[in-house]
């Protein structure tokens, strides 16, 4: 009977979707859909700094697109890549299907850095992604916050909507992990 018990809850264990196997311990365990469907393994990053931020095309932030690209385009070089992560949680402000987010990110901003499906960033259907993000630097209140991950794949801070790209405070951030 205890064998039986025993492999009813192994089986019940295995069934489970994996986020509710194995909570990742890193940023670089995660896979995620790219805006065109495709999965991508966050290990793709792996050895970079990352900031990823939940990005929205019609908020009062969304000119942060501008100061990103500019982000990502002075510290690729050096070990930075920028995420985005479309979310209509806030105001539904990106209504928009994964056509017209791209789009709208590269033809308005000249988006070059990698954006990815559009989830949720908070409450009962958080993406597994922002459960790891938020579970030390808690939610976004809004569009455009952002999560600095270490080069180990640890967050190490999160920064508000109003700390823009181009602010001291995120750039000393980030140089300081790009060490």
């Amino acid at each position: 009977m205890k064998r039986l018990l025993y492999s009813l809850a192994t089986l019940s264990l295995l069934a489970a979707p994996p986020t509710e196997r194995k909570k990742p311990m890193s940023f670089f365990e995660i896979t995620v859909k790219t805006l065109d469907g495709k999965p991508e393994s966050m290990a793709d990053f792996k050895g970079k700094v990352v900031l990823a931020v939940n990005v929205a095309s019609e908020c009062g932030y969304t000119p942060q697109y501008e100061g990103l690209q500019k982000l990502y385009a002075d510290f690729k070089g050096r070990g930075l890549v920028v995420l985005g992560f479309p979310c209509n949680q806030f105001g539904g402000q990106e209504p928009g299907s994964a056509e017209q987010i791209q789009a709208f990110c590269s033809t308005k901003f000249h988006v070059g850095f990698p954006l990815f499906e559009k989830l949720e960033v908070k409450g009962p259907n958080q993406a597994p992604i922002y459960a790891f993000l938020t579970a030390k630097h808690g939610e976004p209140a809004w569009n455009f916050h952002k999560y600095l991950v270490g080069k180990d794949g640890q967050v190490i801070a999160a920064f508000k909507s109003g700390v823009t790209p181009d602010s001291s405070e995120l750039r000393g951030a980030i140089e300081a992990a790009l060490k």
